[in-house]
């Protein structure tokens, strides 16, 4: 297959990151109908017909396809999401939404999660385009909205009312591609952790805010109840996605062994370096992190009302009973005060590693680079795999990252300060998408 052209890739990657899609979570944020604007107009420039699709308001998809000649052979998707999260430019050495090329990296929002992918899928996806390429099965671009706020106006609302459009025996998506620890293995994301938000009201009685002695204060309580989850200690677990991540880690034979006695991990964790840490013990327990508070009306009244929102990620195996569950236990005497709303839910799904895509993915790696190997992986955070993993589908996150990259490093920029991806990367995973395509489909 021939080198395709990475400038192409890093430009529409700059264009998608200046449109400041921001996802805030609500449900006319986000303004996806731009970023879909610019890459239709990118595929339709192959000559390639573009199908959108409307949730609500600005929440716009885009679905492109290159037609198989044979009907019974797989369909191949390879899906990015437009949206972003929010950002605190205060926090960030540059422009969060310039796009700028600095130093041979692409600075901005979503550079890195996960609009690099966005853009080198769809490059990847016009290159077969124009070459006059006919796949035996049907490849499919599909250019997602609100992956950020939980997929149910994207991804979801797709699945549920036009599954035809995005049918498919495999699904790539993010995150996966970076290197281990050892620089042997490549991950590549086959499982994701569940989902299972909650927002706890937690009770009082008000008054007035110039007698506190003795009031029944909510965000009193509400310090209680972030304490006690903040201090709860989850029980790790040692299983084969666990047991590759960190045998493949690069770290000392002592530190292993330490990483897979269940009774010294926490001891282990604390060793490492802070962002490699908290990667890695979310891969083993089930995570509960207090993230947004609601609560009070006026400085002078004793506030009878506080809502705290708790982010959840569950471990395989764990249930949205079994959460609550847990949430009461830690609550203890404060239970009878707090009612526990369940926001957004989603058990951990998981794909085989015994498919074709696996064997293509793993022979194209190979042929990149020749002594590495494929590594399957837990993805902490969510994706939109799922709703393709429930319909059946063999979905993996992928991509193929450059062997400089820092994995524990780079993590920390998800969702951070200075996210910016490397134009190496870019490269390496444009031509991934090109060559596994014509592998799989071709």
């Amino acid at each position: 297959m021939p080198e395709l052209r990475t400038d192409e890739t890093v430009e529409l990657l700059q264009g998608l990151i200046r449109n400041e899609c921001v996802n805030d979570g609500t449900p006319d944020s986000g303004n996806e109908r731009v970023n879909a604007d610019l890459l239709q107009t990118y595929l339709e420039g192959a000559g390639l017909d573009v199908e959108r699709f409307t949730s609500q308001g600005d929440r716009t998809s885009i679905v492109a396809r290159i037609e198989g000649s044979d009907p019974k052979a797989p369909k191949l998707c390879l899906m990015g999401h437009t949206d972003v999260v929010p950002v605190n430019p205060a926090g960030w050495s540059r422009d969060p939404f310039a796009g700028d090329l600095i130093d041979g990296e692409v600075w901005g929002r979503g550079a890195l999660d996960m609009l690099c992918l966005t853009s080198s899928m769809a490059v990847a996806f016009k290159a077969l385009a124009t070459s006059g390429w006919k796949p035996r099965g049907d490849l499919i671009y599909f250019g997602v909205a609100d992956e950020e706020a939980g997929g149910h106006l994207g991804a979801e609302w797709m699945v549920k009312n036009n599954w035809d459009a995005i049918a498919c025996d495999y699904l790539l998506t993010e995150m996966g591609g970076f290197w281990s620890g050892d620089k042997k293995s490549i991950s590549i994301c086959t499982a994701e952790k569940g989902v299972a938000w909650r927002r706890l009201a937690i009770q009082g009685t008000p008054g007035h805010g110039s007698m506190p002695y003795g009031t029944d204060n909510a965000i009193l309580k509400m310090a209680q109840v972030v304490r006690r989850i903040s201090e709860h200690e989850a029980v790790p677990r040692i299983d084969e996605l666990w047991i590759n991540r960190i045998k493949t880690s690069g770290m000392t034979e002592d530190m292993k062994e330490a990483l897979l006695d269940p009774g010294r991990i926490t001891e282990a964790l604390g060793k490492l370096p802070p962002s490699a840490a908290r990667s890695l013990h979310a891969c083993a327990h089930t995570t509960m992190s207090c993230n947004v508070v609601h609560g009070g009306q006026k400085t002078n009244m004793v506030p009878d009302m506080v809502e705290l929102d708790v982010d959840v990620r569950t471990l395989p195996g764990v249930s949205n009973d079994e959460v609550d569950a847990l949430l009461v236990s830690l609550l203890g005497d404060l239970a009878a005060d707090v009612q526990i709303e369940r926001l957004q839910g989603g058990v951990s799904t998981s794909s085989t590693t015994q498919s074709p895509l696996w064997e293509a993915l793993s022979a194209r790696v190979k042929h990149q680079f020749p002594e590495s190997e494929l590594s399957a992986g837990l993805m902490v955070g969510g994706t939109d795999a799922r709703f393709f993993r429930e319909k059946g589908t063999v979905a993996y996150g992928a991509g193929l990252f450059s062997p400089s990259v820092d994995a524990a490093a780079i993590s920390s920029r998800f969702h951070g300060h200075d996210e910016r991806i490397d134009v190496e990367s870019l490269r390496l995973s444009t031509q991934l998408w090109h060559d596994l395509a014509n592998d799989l489909v071709g």
